[in-house]
């Protein structure tokens, strides 16, 4: 297994490490700080959030520490820090002029890296490995600005997809896949997208944590489960209508009356007023907490992830698969370039006709056998292999890199 160790690595990305959410940087940190020192650096707090949530926890904690009545500098396990940034940046991207929008951001970029020059000075990080996880804009310029030994970009969504980052990321993310070292992306997808401007870029695959996903112990099933007629196909998640095809639900549920179809999540207001509210084998049981997940998955004869495929999802890592894999469980799923990897494994469908006929199979070739199987191959996606991918792809650039600069 490839290792990196005693290096020093500046971990940059939009995920605050006080947020409410999981992470895959934190938990890709968490992976790094075993063998190495990591410092991650909070995104600043900008202008406009200062303004609009001023009364949140998170934002009047950065205001304490940007006013020096609290210290910005924290450590949270032996080789892990965390940084509260002591700089408000400016809010910028809703200017469409691109040398005004371009220009200003280098001057958030330079203050930013001030301010993590600093923090890496009372470390004593040196010859320092950047790690950016997604963050086009407030990051755009590290690389020029820290000097770092070697610069890694992150890839984990397609987010130009997204109304936030489509004007100026759509022509500045190519340019920092293009400047960077070398990009490590989490789906085949991915990838091969960072790989049009980089060839040093890597598909490294998705960690994920299996604690509460297990079939090897007895899980009750939830009691507004319990009471649905079998067979079950359930989906767990967000129940988004840009990220869900209701027509293959409103298929499945028409086509075999039979059949319950289980929806577990919160709903958009597209899916509130579907019409599968209306339908007698359709189950929308609401928002749950995490920790139950794992016993509605138990209570499925068959899960789903009915993607519709759209700029926004076509290149996502698909976690919730690898938790239902990991329950032993069949799954059918909306084929794309980024679930490839788990065509042995996974029921990939193309049309919402397909769905019928997988869940058919799924149904009744269904074994202990295949069952194992799934289970083996989910635990070949945790964090520790997903780290160990990306050190074996830092390792594989960075000879030349250091050779470049000697």
């Amino acid at each position: 297994m490839s290792i990196l160790n005693n290096r020093d690595i500046i971990v940059v990305g939009q995920q605050p490490w006080d947020t409410a959410i999981g992470s895959n940087c934190k938990d890709l940190a968490l992976e790094f700080s075993k063998n190495n020192r990591v410092l991650y650096i909070n995104a600043p707090l900008d202008r406009r959030t200062s303004f609009q949530q001023k009364d949140a926890e998170t934002v009047k904690k950065r205001l304490r520490i940007i006013a020096g009545k609290e210290e910005g500098l924290e450590q949270v396990s032996p080789n892990l820090w965390v940084y509260y940034p002591k700089i408000i940046v400016e809010s910028i991207n809703w200017i469409k002029i691109v040398p005004l929008f371009r220009w200003l951001n280098k001057l958030n970029n330079q203050k930013f890296a001030r301010d993590i020059n600093f923090a890496s000075r009372k470390l004593n990080f040196e010859n320092f490995i950047l790690f950016n996880d997604n963050d086009i804009f407030r990051s755009f310029h590290l690389k020029e600005l820290l000097n770092p030994a070697l610069s890694v970009y992150y890839s984990r969504d397609y987010i130009i997809a997204t109304p936030y980052w489509q004007y100026h990321g759509k022509y500045l993310e190519p340019r920092l896949i293009e400047k960077s070292d070398l990009c490590v992306a989490n789906s085949v997808f991915l990838a091969n997208y960072c790989r049009k401007y980089n060839p040093n870029s890597f598909y490294v695959g998705q960690g994920c944590d299996f604690t509460l996903f297990r079939n090897d112990v007895h899980i009750p099933i939830p009691e507004d489960l319990s009471t649905i007629k079998g067979p079950i196909l359930g989906y767990v998640g967000a129940i988004l209508s840009i990220r869900l095809d209701e027509e293959i639900l409103l298929h499945l549920a028409k086509e075999r009356p039979d059949w319950s179809i289980v929806l577990v999540g919160p709903e958009d207001d597209d899916f509130k007023k579907s019409e599968l509210h209306h339908m007698g084998n359709v189950h929308f049981l609401g928002s749950k907490k995490t920790e139950t997940l794992a016993a509605y998955i138990n209570g499925f004869d068959v899960c789903l992830n009915p993607q519709t495929i759209n700029p926004l999802t076509i290149g996502n890592y698909p976690r919730k698969i690898d938790e239902y894999l990991a329950m032993g469980k069949p799954a059918i799923a909306t084929k794309t370039e980024a679930m490839s990897i788990f065509e042995h494994h996974v029921y990939l469908a193309e049309t919402k006709e397909d769905y019928v006929a997988l869940a058919e199979k799924a149904l009744a070739e269904n074994s202990e056998d295949i069952s194992r199987e799934r289970v083996n191959f989910a635990h070949t996606h945790t964090w520790e292999e997903n780290v160990a991918q990306i050190y074996k792809a830092i390792n594989e650039v960075s000879n030349s890199v250091t050779g470049d600069k000697s």
